[in-house]
This record gives structure tokens, C-alpha cells and sequence, in this order.
């Protein structure tokens, strides 16, 4: 029996909730491997939005390509890995980037205090199209109800 994700499957998955792990080449030092949101769309790609003059963003602009990973943290497991180019940067907007990504994160309330409380000054939408994908679903070893 397999435990992968169909295509469906899998995409509904990375379209759903979850904290990203990211992976983003370093030279000469080990992977940048840290938490960030995300949100994902099938056709259009994943995004992030961080700051270009981070370590994270200097980065992703010198690699031109990254890894996300996101995973349920309750038994039955599931994870999807994407790896993939980034297919398009641009200046962050507060209202159109920023705000639906902490509300999709933290609610309304929270969402909008955290958004009145930061800047976009430097901050980019960097999206990503998948072009690798590694899945397992767990819960395909359980009996159908």
C-alpha cells in the first residue's frame, strides 16, 4: 500500500493550514532552515513574504530556488515537500500581501494588530512553483470506515 498523496490530495493539503519549514541554500554553511508562513494556490504557486535584506532574503535571492515542508504535528502523520524556482518577486504590499497572510495565521484580531505593529519597507512576495513534491499520508494505513 502506498502512502502517498495524490495530486489532489496533496495540494489540498499544502492549501490548508500549516507553519512551512523552509530550506533555502546557504553556501559554504549548512541549509537556512526556519519557520515562516505561507499560502499556496495550484496553478499559481506557494508564497512567502520576507525581508529581502535578511539572511533569509539575501538568500533566496542568490539561490533563485527553495524548499517548504509542511507537516500535521498529531498522529495519523501526514507531510508535503515542495522544492522548487522562484518564479516571481515583488515588492510587499501591507494590505494585499502582509494582512491576508497574518489573518490567515492569527485571525482577524490578532491578524490586524500584528500588521498595525509591522513594515513592508523592504519585505518581497517571493513565490515559488513546486516542481518536486514528497508526500506521506499515514492515515492510508488505517482501516476505511
Amino acid at each position: 500500500m502506498s502512502l502517498k498523496m495524490t495530486q489532489e490530495e496533496r495540494e489540498a493539503f499544502l492549501a490548508d493550514l500549516h507553519v512551512g519549514v523552509i530550506s533555502i541554500e546557504d553556501p559554504g554553511r549548512g541549509p537556512i532552515t526556519v519557520a515562516i508562513w505561507y499560502d499556496y494556490r495550484p496553478g499559481t504557486g506557494l508564497w512567502i513574504i520576507t525581508s529581502r535584506t535578511s539572511r533569509k532574503g539575501m538568500a533566496l535571492d542568490k539561490a533563485g530556488r527553495f524548499s517548504l515542508v509542511a507537516q500535521t504535528e498529531h498522529a495519523p502523520y501526514k507531510y508535503v515537500s515542495v522544492e522548487g524556482p522562484i518564479v516571481d518577486v515583488r515588492p510587499a504590499d501591507k494590505e494585499n500581501d502582509l494582512r491576508p497572510m497574518a489573518h490567515r495565521y492569527l485571525g482577524a484580531e490578532f491578524g490586524n494588530a500584528y500588521v498595525d505593529n509591522q513594515s513592508v519597507e523592504a519585505s518581497a512576495v517571493y513565490v515559488m512553483q513546486p516542481q518536486r513534491w514528497l508526500t506521506v499520508d499515514y492515515s492510508k494505513l488505517l482501516p476505511e470506515s
